[in-house]
């Protein structure tokens, strides 16, 4: 049901038949890397936390990226505190392995880590424990309806890869 969502939510920008579904899993970030065939660091992982009130708030950030307590707490106002298994299905409609920002259950605030930014492409999840998509950060804030890029990782700079060869020669 939920890969279901997501291919009728992509369907709208004509991305639905570009979503991969592969035999294996996908659920980890290790896995998802392995099974693609790209660094851990392109694949964009979603995590949900608790928002004000009943309303969760879904943070997508890079791969090898790590939640700061200090930059969540100064952006956002409140402790970062993730939702259990059983909420964050109630709250996205995914399961844990497959949540991504596209075909959400509920109306939910999306944020994007600058963490991706240093990418042409990444790899969210799309709503099962073994799918993905390839979109561009243009894309991925277009598809997700992303409130604003933030900064709240940590741990992501040290393994920073250029975006091209062209960067490298720079």
């Amino acid at each position: 049901m939920s890969l279901e969502s997501v291919k009728e939510h992509l369907e709208k920008w004509g991305r639905d038949k570009d979503i991969m579904v592969f035999e294996k899993s996908s659920a980890t970030v290790e896995e998802a890397a392995a099974t693609i065939g790209a660094g851990p660091e392109r694949i964009a992982k979603t995590l949900s936390f608790r928002g004000e009130g009943d309303k969760a708030i879904l943070v997508v950030t890079a791969g090898d990226a790590k939640i700061d307590n200090k930059k969540f707490r100064h952006t956002f106002g409140f402790k970062a505190r993730m939702l259990s298994a059983d909420e964050v299905v109630e709250q996205t409609g995914h399961v844990i392995g497959g949540v991504c920002p596209f075909g959400l259950a509920n109306d939910l605030d999306v944020y994007l880590d600058v963490s991706l930014k240093r990418f042409e492409t990444v790899f969210p999840a799309c709503g099962s424990i073994n799918s993905a998509i390839e979109v561009t950060c243009d894309e991925l804030e277009e598809y997700s309806g992303a409130k604003e890029w933030i900064d709240v990782c940590k741990a992501w700079e040290e393994t920073a890869t250029p975006k091209s060869v062209e960067e490298v020669k720079n």
